[in-house]
């Protein structure tokens, strides 16, 4: 139950200066006033002030995460007593959506310290050697946090992406399927902040849209599959043999979409 919890908490989506992307649920807008620090005015919405409402320094600190507000956030959470592996998490989170990746990775560890079988963390650190291009050491952090967490989308998504830099394209379309199956709508989810990083760059970003067409493809998901086939053109993608021949394709080859997406010419990069 705890670690279906934090699965929950983890859908994030931020870009981290083209590095690394967050993917969470979004705090639905009617809701947010309820959550807001108190004494703030910053936070102040019309009708009655928000300022006699008592809030948690985690739940304030929640919310400047929510709104951005990342140093804020840090200087929140750094007064919490006692400093949990969720909290020391969190402050890792903070940091990394402002590419202080040394910082992060620091508290992320600090966070493993406090509690070594904590999945969340352990995926977190694990996205910190990616954006480095150590992809030996995120795989080790990615397969631990899998193994904690076997049903996480999120950290299956990751092991896929990390597979498909090391060029070994089995094993990530086999974690990016399972991601699929797991969360069907894990891809396209957007929203807010979380606690759990989702890492979607590869340095083949163009092969990735590809296998993420092959796969909604196989699914029967039309719309979806052009998408992914339009970005993977965009990115450059030139094997459009396998666009043409591949079997999974099949039904798309016949819809004026696929055509025109045909037509376009080569984009050089």
């Amino acid at each position: 139950m705890k670690s279906r919890r934090f699965e929950l908490l983890s859908s994030l989506t931020l870009t981290l200066l083209g590095f690394c992307l967050l993917t969470g649920a979004a705090e639905a807008q009617g809701s947010t006033a309820a959550m807001l620090p108190s004494g703030d005015s910053r936070f102040e919405q019309n009708g009655p002030s928000v300022s006699t409402l008592q809030l948690s320094l985690e739940e304030r600190a929640d919310v400047y995460m929510a709104r951005k507000m990342f140093r804020e956030a840090i200087e929140t959470y750094g007064k919490i007593e006692p400093m949990t592996a969720e909290t020391l998490n969190k402050i890792g989170v903070a940091y990394q959506q402002q590419c202080d990746h040394m910082e992060a990775r620091e508290y992320y560890e600090l966070a493993i310290k406090a509690d070594p079988r904590y999945a969340v963390a352990i995926n977190n650190l694990g996205t910190v050697y990616y954006m480095r291009r150590s992809y030996r050491r995120a795989t080790a952090l990615y397969k631990r946090a899998l193994a904690l967490q076997p049903l996480s989308a999120t950290i299956h998504i990751n092991l896929g992406m990390v597979w498909l830099a090391r060029h070994n394209d089995a094993e990530g379309q086999r974690h990016l399927q399972r991601a699929l199956e797991l969360d069907p709508e894990v891809f396209e989810r957007r929203g807010g902040h979380g606690v759990l990083i989702q890492d979607r760059n590869t340095t083949e970003r163009a092969k990735f849209d590809f296998y993420m067409a092959r796969l909604y493809a196989r699914q029967g998901k039309n719309d979806l599959a052009l998408q992914y086939i339009r970005k993977a053109l965009e990115c450059g993608f030139k094997d459009r043999k396998k666009l043409l021949e591949d079997e999974d394709f099949a039904a798309l080859r016949v819809l004026p979409e696929f055509g025109e997406l045909m037509k376009q010419a080569p984009k050089v990069l």
